[in-house]
């Protein structure tokens, strides 16, 4: 059997028909009320009082019928109070208060169901994932039968872009799978003859066979979807934040207005304490904040399904993070190419890229993607083949180039160990580039940092977020780096989905948690979660359905702006209904002693409301600033700078390498290169952003020293450039016809300048970038 649906799949007929009743009824009470009021005008006083009494009526009814719902399931809100001021008027023949209480109850209603349904969390994309037949082969061939009737032992075929449909192990030829929607990594994995496979990976490689190991229901894929339906069934229901105050209000309500009956032997000064009492500041003002809050956040990118998840959203303390496509980009990125002897660079990734421009592996688009970035240009290759799980061959402008895996078998020269022990340390991928049968140069991958990251975890810290939480299926090496890089406090890496439930769970216990993730994996967590988060534009659609808040904009610095604007929306909602309940409460008093009668109650009643409402509105108001379009324009120019000075940082490292060969000679045209390239180009680039850029920066990021510290690491960069020029003087690079030569007392000052301008010009360029994306994004 396929899995089951999911419980929310059919909508509740109760909801379904508030739909349509709720927006039907604030029509009724609102045409009985005009109408009436034309009518008194008119001089028809009997048609008027007529026409309100039924407009009472209309909104007395439902409001039993919600009464009547609370105490069922054992609370006792708001929609009492205006269920006993609508019977009080209609008792004592204030037939225009009623009307009005009843209109205001119809709105609040209204605006109450828009901002708190919850959408359908059907898991459609899970399900629609999830394959229902399997090709099996059997002695007369290849068979497709359904899901169902596979059963371990069976020998399975899995075609170039299907989905592995049961838990097995590959038999006979290598697979090459996408694992990223059950683990959220996108580099593919390689899996060799006996190997285990997981169900609902994507074969990305050449046709495989596969024996069943589980069946249907007890593989991989199936566990995801019965997590998510049992963190769905298992979502607490959402407290009316009105009907927490009323706990307190209504009793309060009822004593004042049965003291003023009994003291005036007057039921009229008892429906007029009702009438006051109508808890609309409750029943709209809260409501009115949370639809803004939504509207406000629906502007910025972040889609919210309800108010109930807006409430809770401003109630988080712990943030539970994601790895792959949430802090990182979620696609590998070249961040070093490595070259032999003899080869620079760019040609290793100009050769790499013009073989891997016929492949559409992942690791080869993100080759030429460099490439393109670098301006290089790409020849075409000829005689293109490409081996699963090795890599790709051709020939470029007459060589025989390799890109890929390298042999095991063969030697390995010192720069590509080098190359080696640093991907292990970096926790990065290396793609080997090969001519004529000799390695030539190394290119390393990784899943880049997003640039917003760090100031998303900034803003969350100053927004009140106690306890971040970096959850991952990927290695402990990559997800330590990426935690550390933040400042998260704790990090979970290897984590299957069924665990991921568990520790968001967990958290939940302690405090309001929310999850954000991308990928299908992360869908349970993000359904167990108080609140789930999706980043809906570069994740699965499968995680975007079960998920409370979906950020459409790919920038998780979304998710600040989200928790922002949902703590000054609740706080705005409760700083109305606060502020209007105690001028409720003082008219209540008036009312009690005689001075208030009933439809001058309302009238009051209503200046309050409008008093509240227009309070609580300023929630839609943003108090983000945008950059005008020239601002933007001179950071696009700045960032595409910083791609053309990629191989000036590059040649700063390649240079500092060489003089720890022990070859002065050799080293010196690679100092020469570094300095040069320092001194014509970067250090001018530079001065120009620190003179027109850093003003910008200054005035949107909050003052001069917002850019402080980079202006202080761009005058340590220009102090080592000089102290390189200074070291090529005393080598003799300013002697006409004189033979440069370094000495040796040179080299360890070299060495170390080389080194830190390489460290330093990382962090700069990664800290301008960072503050340049706040600003285009």
């Amino acid at each position: 059997m396929g899995p089951s649906p999911p419980p929310s799949a059919a909508r509740p007929r109760g909801r379904a028909t508030r739909h349509w009743t709720e927006p039907a009824l604030t029509g009724v009470t609102g045409v009985c009320l005009v109408a009436g009021a034309v009518a008194w005008w008119s001089g028809a006083r009997a048609v008027a009082d007529l026409v309100w009494s039924a407009g009472t009526v209309a909104g007395l009814v439902p409001a039993v019928v919600w009464v009547a719902r609370a105490v069922r399931h054992g609370r006792t809100g708001v929609d009492l109070i205006a269920v006993l001021a609508l019977g009080g008027s209609l008792a004592v023949r204030e037939y225009l208060a009623g009307a009005l209480i009843a209109l205001m109850l119809a709105t609040g209603r209204w605006l109450e169901s828009a901002a708190e349904r919850r959408a359908e969390r059907d898991l459609r994309s899970l399900l629609e994932h999830a394959p229902h037949t399997a090709r099996k082969r059997v002695a007369e061939g290849v068979l497709t039968v359904p899901l169902a009737q596979v059963a371990p032992g069976d020998v399975l075929v899995v075609g170039p872009g299907e989905v592995v449909p049961v838990d097995g192990r590959v038999v006979g030829a290598t697979a090459v799978l996408d694992e990223s929607v059950l683990t959220g990594e996108p580099e593919p994995a390689v899996r060799g003859e006996g190997e285990r496979v997981r169900s609902g990976a994507v074969n990305g490689g050449e046709v495989f066979e596969l024996r069943a190991t589980a069946t249907e229901a007890d593989s991989t894929y199936a566990e995801i979807v019965r997590l998510a339906e049992q963190a769905v069934a298992a979502g607490a229901p959402v407290v009316r934040l009105a009907d927490r105050y009323a706990a307190w209000f209504v009793p309060v309500t009822l004593v004042l207005a049965g003291v003023a009956w009994w003291w005036s032997a007057d039921p009229v000064r008892a429906v007029a304490v009702l009438v006051v009492a109508t808890p609309c500041p409750l029943l709209l003002a809260a409501p009115v904040a949370i639809v803004s809050g939504l509207a406000h956040a629906a502007r910025l990118g972040v889609v919210v399904r309800d108010g109930g998840a807006l409430e809770r959203l401003g109630q988080v303390r712990t943030v539970v993070l994601d790895k792959t496509g949430t802090l990182t980009a979620g696609r590998p990125t070249v961040v070093e190419v490595l070259a032999a002897e003899g080869w620079d660079a760019a040609r290793v990734l100009r050769v790499a890229a013009s073989v891997d421009q016929y492949s559409p592996h992942v690791l080869a688009r993100a080759l030429v993607d460099e490439a393109h970035r670098r301006s290089l240009e790409v020849p075409p290759a000829v005689g293109v083949g490409e081996e699963p799980g090795r890599g790709v061959r051709g020939v470029v402008e007459g060589e025989a180039i390799s890109v890929g895996r390298r042999e095991s078998r063969a030697e390995v020269p010192g720069w590509a160990r080098a190359a080696e022990n640093r991907a292990l340390v970096e926790g990065a991928g290396v793609v080997w580039v090969g001519a004529g049968g000799t390695l030539v140069g190394a290119v390393l991958l990784k899943d880049p940092l997003r640039l917003d990251a760090p100031r998303t975890l900034r803003r969350l810290r100053a927004a009140g977020i106690d306890r971040t939480l970096l959850l991952t299926g990927d290695r402990p090496g990559p997800a330590r780096d990426v935690a550390a890089m933040l400042g998260l406090d704790a990090v979970r890496a290897g984590q299957s989905p069924a665990q991921k439930v568990s520790s968001v769970r967990e958290e939940c216990e302690r405090a309001v948690t929310v999850m954000v993730g991308d990928g299908v994996n992360d869908a349970p967590a993000l359904a167990a979660a108080d609140v789930g988060v999706a980043m809906g534009a570069t994740g699965s659609s499968a995680s975007s359905e079960v998920a409370d808040v979906v950020l459409t904009t790919g920038r998780v610095e979304r998710l600040a702006d989200a928790v922002v604007i949902a703590g000054r929306s609740r706080r705005i909602a409760v700083q109305s209904a606060v502020g209007g309940m105690a001028l409720s409460l003082a008219a209540m008093v008036v009312a009690a002693v005689g001075l208030l009668p009933p439809a001058a109650g309302a009238l009051l009643q209503e200046c309050i409301d409008v008093t509240v409402i227009l309070n609580a509105l300023r929630s839609v108001r943003g108090t983000e600033r945008r950059p005008d379009p020239g601002t933007r324009d001179l950071v696009r120019r700045c960032q595409a700078g910083h791609v053309a000075l990629g191989e000036i940082v590059d040649a700063t490292r390649v240079a500092a390498e060489t003089l720890s060969d022990g070859d002065p000679d050799r080293a010196l045209p690679a100092v020469r290169r570094a300095e040069a390239g320092l001194r014509e180009r970067l250090l001018p680039h530079e001065r120009e952003e620190e003179r027109e850029a850093y003003p910008v920066l200054a005035r949107w990021l909050g003052g001069p020293e917002a850019t402080a510290a980079l202006s202080r690491s761009r005058t340590e960069i220009e102090r080592l450039t000089h102290r390189l020029t200074a070291h090529l003087a005393l080598a003799g690079e300013d002697r006409p016809g004189a033979r440069a030569v370094l000495r040796d007392e040179q080299i360890p000052d070299l060495r170390r300048c080389l080194y830190g301008l390489h460290a330093l010009l990382l962090l700069h360029v990664a800290q301008e970038e960072e503050n340049y994306s706040s600003l285009v994004g």
